[in-house]
């Protein structure tokens, strides 16, 4: 089992940045992968971002590309998200998650096997 902490987040104005960071303790295979999730209050959990940990390849959501971006840090078992030009529709809980399965696409909420604690993210406008 892969313990997740998420770190970052906070209050911030319209078009302001933040960068949230996830550490990952435990075993990670090297199909790893590790995304960012959000969920909005009185909404469903929605994928933003995810990086396979070996492979390097990035996935975003649409509402998100140009203005965010995900990275990894293998030494430290760590991905960050750099969150810029931010708006109040980005207000959310933020979720790290690591998918350890081959199977399954990277944006699905279900093909996901552990979840941070989450991290709250308050846009004001």
């Amino acid at each position: 089992q892969v313990r997740l902490v998420e770190s970052g987040g906070g209050l911030v104005q319209a078009g302001d940045s933040l960068r949230l960071s996830c550490a990952a303790s435990g075993r990670t295979s090297s199909s790893y992968t590790m995304g960012w999730f959000r969920q909005a209050p009185g909404k469903e959990r929605e994928f933003v971002a995810a990086v396979g940990l070996s492979s390097g390849i990035t996935y975003y959501a649409d509402s998100v590309k140009g203005r965010f971006t995900i990275s990894r840090d293998n030494a430290k078992n760590a991905v960050y998200l750099q969150m810029n030009s931010l708006k109040p529709e980005d207000t959310a809980d933020y979720y790290c998650a690591g998918k350890s399965s081959r199977v399954g696409n990277a944006v699905a909420v279900g093909n996901y096997d552990s979840w941070g604690q989450g991290t709250q993210v308050t846009v004001s406008s």
